[in-house]
């Protein structure tokens, strides 16, 4: 785990109470969390809260953390990526043991899931366009319409699926959506949807899948089969807990893992935006990820920032829900604190003026 050193005492927040309550309370005899980055870019400041939160969780009370690869969509992904993830995350200071893992290795048991929903009646194969889907999708204030095959029957949509799996349709032709209300005040219970097409070869399982299950299908399963307890995200997943509780209620989950959302990390004047990241690399306006004008862990780690440093600076700014801007001078107090204890000094006169003493006895 994390080098306790630097950190001799236990952080305190409503998320780490939480925990406390459901070991008193006996809801849980040991924590299991998870940091579940997907490989389509480097790591970021903004990442760093959420390593040293679920690693540090794990961490506080004699836990486990699963390092965990969400490799569900190839077409965004690579190996490179994969590589400096956990390049950065054990810089930081952290180490998942065994507990190293990717979303790809769940597929099989993933589409088993996937099948039982479509056997209770909870799941259809959709044959619209995505145009077609999101013009009945509805809006914030109108509900939506349902599809004209959402009562397909269940031997009809266990059929498709299945040449869906076999690669017998194009890409774009049938996804696999939830059954779920289409009049839902959460737009993200309209039917959302769990599966698609994709023909185009992973990284990891080749050409051994066509179809592949969207984040909020396989993040909440993906929990369960790991034997997560407390599954922490970020605010904006907020809206998406109901559905997250929704499918492992559906389905024979071994496990009920909690969602907590927490805040994220928001730096005045700066760029954490990964699709912005992306194009500041592939346009060439920085020399890379590691680039030290960039708040990536790499570019960090360049510039001389020492891991104990971010490792002071996420305690520093705390977890909890409220949205705030941190204003960069904490995260370079942090770094000046903490190269303050392991600084060289040395003394020199650049411009040295010779000075002769005649009186002296």
């Amino acid at each position: 785990m994390s080098d306790k050193n630097s950190t001799p005492t236990r952080a305190t927040d409503f998320i780490r109470n939480i925990i406390s309550g459901d070991l008193d309370s006996g809801k849980h005899q040991h924590i299991v969390t998870r940091f579940p980055p997907e490989p389509n870019g480097h790591l970021h400041i903004g990442h760093a809260k959420s390593i040293c939160l679920n690693f540090g969780v794990a961490n506080d009370f004699d836990g486990k953390c699963f390092m965990r690869f969400d490799d569900t969509n190839p077409v965004k992904e690579d190996n490179e990526y994969v590589e400096g993830i956990l390049r950065d995350v054990r810089w930081l200071g952290f180490d998942w043991g065994e507990s190293l893992t990717h979303a790809s290795d769940y597929f099989e048991q993933l589409y088993l899931f996937a099948e039982e929903l479509i056997q209770k009646g909870k799941a259809y194969v959709e044959s619209q366009n995505a145009d077609e889907i999101r013009e009945l999708r509805g809006t914030l204030t109108e509900p939506g319409k349902n599809s004209p095959f959402r009562e397909r029957s269940v031997v009809d949509n266990l059929t498709l699926f299945r040449k869906m799996r076999e690669g017998e349709f194009d890409d774009g032709t049938h996804v696999l959506r939830a059954k779920i209300d289409m009049a839902s005040p959460n737009i993200n219970l309209r039917d959302p949807v769990l599966y698609r097409i994709r023909k185009i070869s992973h990284q990891r399982t080749a050409d051994q899948w066509c179809i592949y299950p969207l984040y909020d299908f396989t993040h909440g399963l993906s929990d369960a089969l790991e034997g997560v307890t407390h599954s922490l995200c970020t605010l904006e997943f907020e809206d998406h807990r109901p559905l997250y509780e929704w499918i492992l209620a559906e389905v024979s989950a071994p496990c009920l893992p909690r969602q907590i959302e927490f805040s994220r990390l928001n730096l005045r004047y700066t760029v954490l935006s990964k699709r912005r990241l992306i194009q500041l690399v592939e346009e060439r306006h920085v020399d890379g990820w590691d680039d030290p004008r960039m708040l990536t862990l790499s570019g960090l780690r360049r510039r001389g920032y020492p891991p104990s440093a971010i490792r002071l600076f996420c305690k520093r700014i705390g977890i909890s829900k409220s949205e705030n801007n941190i204003e960069m001078s904490v995260l370079e107090d942090c770094a000046r604190e903490e190269l303050d204890k392991t600084a060289p000094r040395a003394m020199t006169v650049l411009h040295p003026l010779k000075v002769v003493i005649t009186n002296y006895p």
